[in-house]
Parts: C-alpha cells; sequence; structure tokens
C-alpha cells in the first residue's frame, strides 16, 4: 500500500496568540491542516484554547482545522468542534470509554474522527479500533504542553499502526505530535507518519511557511517507497 502524500499541520500552541489571524496566514498557503491543541486543566496539567476561538478562527482561514482535544469527558464536547467547522476533531482514548460510539457521533457531524495515544499509553487494544477512525494521533511526547523532546522509542506505536492499518488496508492518517523538526521528521516518515504536527519547528522560524514546506520535503523523501 503506497502511503499518502505527507500532511504538515502547524500547530498554532506556538504562534503569537495576540496575532492569531495572522500568525494563521503566515502558513496558509502551505500548510495543509491547522493544528489545534485544546487543554482543559484537568485531562492534562495546561489550559489554552476552547470552542469560542475556534469558532472566531474559523472565519478567518481556509485551512482546515485539526483540533486535537486534550479533555476530560469529550463526548459531550467534542461534537462542538465538528458543528464548529473542525475538518477532523482528535480525542485521546485515554479519556473515553467508548470511542468508537464518539468516532460515529463526530462523523455523524460532519467531521473526520481521530483516535490519539498519549506516550505512556499501550498501541494494542486499540488496533481493532482503528477501523472507526480517519486519524491516529501517536504522542511521540507526554501530552499537556508544548516544546518537550522528541522520543524516538514512541514511533515503535507508530510502527505498529502502519503495519495492522497496511494489512487490513484501512483509510488512516497515521499522525505524529511531539518534536517534530527538521531533525526528527524524517524517523517519524520513515516509521510510517504520514501526517506530521510541528509547533516550534514552524513558529520559531524566520518564514513559517518556508519551514512547512521543508519539512513536507524532507517527510516525503524519507517515506517507505519514496
Amino acid at each position: 500500500m503506497t502511503v499518502p502524500p505527507s500532511i504538515i499541520a502547524p500547530s498554532i500552541l506556538a504562534a503569537d496568540f495576540a496575532r492569531l489571524a495572522e500568525e494563521v496566514r503566515a502558513v496558509e498557503d502551505a500548510a495543509d491542516w491547522l493544528h489545534v491543541d485544546v487543554m482543559d486543566n484537568h485531562f492534562v496539567p495546561n489550559l489554552t484554547i476552547g470552542l469560542p476561538v475556534v469558532q472566531s478562527l474559523r472565519a478567518a482561514t481556509r485551512l482546515p482545522f485539526d483540533v486535537h482535544l486534550m479533555i476530560e469527558d469529550p463526548q459531550r464536547w467534542a461534537p462542538g468542534y465538528a458543528d464548529a467547522g473542525a475538518y477532523n476533531v482528535t480525542f485521546h482514548a485515554e479519556a473515553c470509554d467508548d470511542p468508537a460510539a464518539l468516532a460515529k457521533d463526530l462523523r455523524a457531524a460532519g467531521a473526520k474522527a481521530g483516535l490519539a495515544i498519549d506516550r505512556d499509553t499501550s498501541i494494542e487494544p486499540y488496533l481493532e479500533l482503528l477501523r472507526s477512525f480517519d486519524t491516529l494521533l501517536v504522542m511521540t511526547i507526554k501530552a499537556g504542553f508544548g516544546g518537550q523532546r522528541f522520543l524516538p522509542q514512541l514511533l515503535d506505536k507508530v510502527r505498529l499502526a502502519r503495519q495492522h492499518v497496511d494489512a487490513g488496508h484501512l483509510e488512516l492518517r497515521i499522525e505524529v505530535d511531539g518534536g517534530i523538526a527538521a531533525d526528527t521528521i524524517e524517523q517519524a516518515a520513515a516509521a510510517g507518519a504520514d501526517a506530521f504536527v510541528a509547533g516550534t519547528a514552524v513558529y520559531g522560524a524566520d518564514d513559517p511557511a518556508e519551514a512547512v514546506r521543508r519539512l513536507r520535503a524532507l517527510a516525503e523523501r524519507a517515506a517507505p517507497g519514496a
């Protein structure tokens, strides 16, 4: 099975929140998705933006929103992000009793459904659920903070997921989030990831759009079969 073209999703967690619309437009012509990290100070210890910001930002850009919910009770909140126009809504396996049911609700609301696996969570119990999802997000750090160091040992989860996806001929994006930069994206791509969240590597660059293009080129060069 041929790995689809690489998706680069800049994370606005690393952007200047005082200039958020401008920061989004800076990558609009280069990025594929815009990654939106929602944290609730319960599931993870940090607190970031929520639904009102997503609703406001939706009018400022044409980029598809890749919303990553690091929250408790995603069954209650996730469909609202789909209703707000998010392209993909990802919630954590650790926070949901019935991931397949919530995935069905998200699809019914018009969004793609994503399942996130945190650093310390085994992927094996969730492999058979992947046919219910459009995206699998493998954390390559501990969820909850930006700017952490990439943990290459977590790519074993990506490799296992890629084997499962290819063996079952599933249509599933395998996304990685955490420490993705020019010196790590090739490892993730070689392991089988085809969507990449990058925060500091994009918004810490002098030219965020060019940083996106460089990351995509590196990922596509390292992808299996390239």
